[in-house]
């Protein structure tokens, strides 16, 4: 565990993000209550604000610390794609950059687990750090790239006759 001891208290933000990405019929039974697990939305915010709270738990070299706020979004912006969205505040000598993206995690799991009896196929992905404020390393704001929500990786099939109408076959390995 990172001595912490010599560091002064500052305040500290960190937000992150993440995606769970569902079948076009599960995220429309998502979308309009229809899981039968009950609020999925809802119970999944709970269970990333409670995963910030356990981070320590989770994470054994992650130190406990105060936390002044968890907020975590959830939103529905296209067919089939869930967003998850983490913030996080402290006052401590160390950031919260962990802690928002257990929060990220936990709430994309919890949207796995609500509704795997419609789809098993769920994706989780795209988890990482946005942004962070406060401590001695300064400032991060994650470079824009592609979205997390584009389609899903073509089949290797797909991959194969793509390849093929170059004029060149996948290299397989031995």
């Amino acid at each position: 565990m990172a001595d912490i001891s010599g560091k002064r208290e500052t305040a500290r933000r960190a937000v992150a993000e993440g995606w769970a990405i569902l079948s076009p019929g599960c995220w429309k039974m998502l979308r309009d209550g229809q899981i039968p697990k009950g609020d999925v939305l809802g119970v999944a915010r709970v269970a990333g604000i409670q995963a910030a709270k356990d981070t320590p738990r989770l994470l054994p070299l992650c130190h406990p610390i105060p936390l002044a706020s968890v907020r975590v979004d959830l939103s529905l912006p296209s067919e089939g794609r869930v967003r998850v969205e983490a913030e996080v505040k402290t006052v401590a000598p160390t950031g919260v950059e962990m802690e928002a993206l257990a929060a990220v995690a936990a709430a994309a799991l919890c949207v796995y687990d609500m509704c795997k009896p419609v789809d098993k196929g769920i994706e989780i992905t795209g988890i990482r750090l946005l942004e962070k404020s406060g401590g001695k390393s300064g400032d991060y704001l994650a470079a824009p790239r592609e979205s997390a929500a584009r389609k899903r990786s073509a089949s290797p099939k797909a991959s194969a006759r793509k390849s093929a109408d170059k004029g060149t076959a996948p290299k397989r390995s031995r």
